[in-house]
This record gives structure tokens, C-alpha cells and sequence, in this order.
């Protein structure tokens, strides 16, 4: 890992199916905060953050090799998503005029951008010049008209900066050259003591969204929404992520439901905080985006041995997606998620670590 604030280029991360080598990279700002990035998907294999102890240690759950990414069985670590992150219900939508058909890999529902999605696509990385202390790498992906179902050619290009106090901070932007959906997100899955050894139930959460879009047993938004008062979605008060899990009715057990941001107008405000008591690292989102998926690992079943040699059990990581609603192109009351010709989709979120 690197000592002073820069990014380097280091050993190659294997190869994609096609024989494509996949390129790693390390950021560090210099300060304790270290990542470790490779061109597939603009995965974050891992994220080092000092604790309480002054050891700086992983927080990410992230895929062991490249096979883990295109089999299947690493669910989204740490991944870009996109064309469309999150549910496209029934795999359809209607624009302009037109209908469109996408891939229902989440049958019936078409699930983070398709069968080949932006995580399982070779990204361009370049270095860039973010200052002192910190550390940057811009990705950028072209997806041609048509891929996945999906029309017109977008361009997108995400910043990855480690920031000189301690933040990683995401930059997405995007261009198109025909009416498009698109909401791009990060699949990050935190583990803020072990980096997935054991479970996350006893961290504290608290998210800053008084209301939600519930979902039927597909995870698909009924296209209400909702206040989480008096549910086992209230997180407006910090507790701990799994303490009213035996309230709800779902299978597998625990939380994956889109919040509605408090107060979201399109500039940089909280969306969440967590933090845990054993390492003292406290974890603050910060999103110009109007909602944010929290999913608390119920898929995850201990079939997946991953970066750092863990069998990644039920709730051993958590995600905070920042994102438009589930579903937004076919409910017209959700905030919109097309981009048009001649506009910029822009968006920023901010994973800002310190200690309690």
C-alpha cells in the first residue's frame, strides 16, 4: 500500500472471460485512508479506515477473483451499477412513444442494468490531480445504443476520490445522445469492524428519511410512499441495524427498502449514519440524490468466500445505495430518472469515516 497520498497501478486482478486483463489500482490520501480498485465494474475491493486502535483496517466485503463476478456468486461487491441500478419493474418501460424490454435477470423484474451491467464491464481508469492529501481516479465507460435493451449511446465517467479528511467521495456523470433512464449508484458492502467476519446487526444505524416506498415480496416498490413511523423501518432514531428484524415478515430476514431523503433538493445533505461501538469507526453518507437503498445482506448465505478469506454469512455487510427511487420510469409521481439529449445526469455521494 503506498504511504504518501497518490494512486498507483499494481498487479494486474486476473483476467475476464474474453482474456481481458483486469487492472487494480491503490489510492491512499496519505492520512489512513487506503483503497484498493480494479477496472471491472469500478470495483472497490477494499477500503482501509483507521479505528479506534489507530489501525487502519478493511470495512468492504469484496469479491476473492474475476470467476466470482461473471458467475454470479458475488452479489454486486463494491460494483458500479448501471444503466438503471435497482428494479425496472417487469423488465419494461415505456418512453416517448416507444416500449422498451430489458432483461429480467431478477425474474420478472429486471435487476442493477441487465445481465451485463456496468459491474461486469471493463472500465478506462485514469489517475488524476485532486489536490494534497487526497487521491483521485476518473472511470469511464461508453454504452452503446441498444446494450441491454436500453436506448441511445451514454457516456459516464465516475471520480473516485480519497479526500484530505478522510471521505470517499463518488462523482457520477452521464450524457446521452437519445432519452435514456439511467441511475447509477455503488454496491459497497460495509463491515466497519471485521470487513465481513462477522455480523453487522449490532452496528448503529440511523438513516435521515422520514418516509419509504414499501415494496411487494419482489422488492418492488408499490409506487406509495409512506411514513416509517411506527414500522421496523423507523431508523430517524439510531439503533441497532437488526433490533426489530423479528418485526418483519420477510424472507430472507432484514431490510432492503429504498428511503426517502429528508428535505432532498439536489444538493449534498445527510442520508445516513453509522457507527460501531468495538472499532469506534463511525461512517456519514452525504447524497445530492433523493433516496437511499438500505439492504442489510439478507442474501448473503456463507456460500461466498471472499477478498479477505471470510465466508460472507447472512448480515455480515451492509449497503447504503444513494439513488432515485426504485422503478422511477414507471411510476410517474417518483422523482424522474430520464436523461435527455443535450443535459448532464450529475450526482455525488460522500462515505465520510471518522471515530466515536
Amino acid at each position: 500500500m503506498p504511504e504518501t497520498a497518490g494512486v498507483k497501478q499494481i498487479a494486474d486482478f486476473g483476467t475476464t472471460p474474453d482474456g481481458t486483463a483486469v487492472a487494480r489500482y491503490e489510492l491512499s490520501n496519505g492520512r489512513g485512508l487506503r483503497a484498493e480498485v480494479i477496472t471491472l465494474g469500478g470495483i472497490v475491493l477494499r477500503l482501509f479506515v483507521p479505528g479506534r486502535d489507530g489501525k487502519a483496517e478493511n470495512v468492504l466485503l469484496g469479491p476473492a477473483n474475476v470467476g466470482q463476478v461473471f458467475d454470479g456468486t458475488s452479489p454486486y461487491l463494491g460494483a458500479l451499477i448501471g444503466r438503471v441500478g435497482n428494479r425496472i419493474g417487469h423488465a419494461k418501460f415505456s418512453l416517448d412513444g416507444r416500449d422498451y424490454a430489458v432483461a429480467a435477470n431478477d425474474s420478472p423484474h429486471s435487476l442493477h442494468g441487465g445481465k451485463v451491467g456496468y459491474d461486469k464491464r471493463i472500465w478506462t481508469a485514469e489517475p488524476i490531480d485532486a489536490g494534497e492529501n487526497t487521491a483521485a481516479l476518473k472511470l469511464t465507460l461508453t454504452d452503446p445504443d441498444g446494450t441491454e435493451g436500453y436506448p441511445g449511446t451514454v457516456k459516464i465517467e465516475v471520480i473516485y476520490t480519497l479526500t484530505a479528511d478522510n471521505a470517499w467521495r463518488i462523482e457520477y456523470t452521464a450524457t446521452t445522445d437519445a432519452a435514456t433512464p439511467i441511475n447509477l449508484t455503488q454496491h459497497a458492502y460495509f463491515n466497519l469492524r471485521d470487513a465481513g467476519k462477522t455480523k453487522v446487526l449490532d452496528h448503529v444505524a440511523k438513516v435521515f428519511a422520514s418516509n419509504y416506498t414499501p415494496s411487494d415480496a419482489s422488492l418492488l416498490p408499490s409506487g406509495e410512499i409512506e411514513s416509517v413511523g411506527g414500522t421496523p423501518f423507523d431508523y430517524t432514531t439510531a439503533k441497532p441495524i437488526g433490533q426489530d428484524f423479528a418485526q418483519l415478515g420477510n424472507t430472507p430476514r432484514g431490510v432492503d427498502h429504498n428511503f426517502v431523503i429528508d428535505n432532498a433538493d439536489g444538493k449534498l445533505r445527510p442520508a445516513a449514519e453509522v457507527h460501531d461501538h468495538v472499532s469506534g469507526r463511525r461512517m456519514r453518507v452525504l447524497t445530492t440524490e433523493p433516496g437511499i437503498q438500505f439492504y442489510t445482506g439478507n442474501f448473503l448465505d456463507g456460500t461466498l468466500t471472499g477478498q479477505d478469506g471470510f465466508a460472507y454469512a447472512q448480515h455480515t455487510g451492509f449497503c447504503l445505495e444513494t439513488q432515485h427511487y426504485p422503478n422511477s420510469i414507471n411510476v410517474p409521481q417518483f422523482p424522474t430518472t430520464v436523461l435527455k439529449p443535450g443535459e448532464t445526469y450529475h450526482t455525488t455521494t460522500e462515505y465520510r469515516f471518522d471515530l466515536i
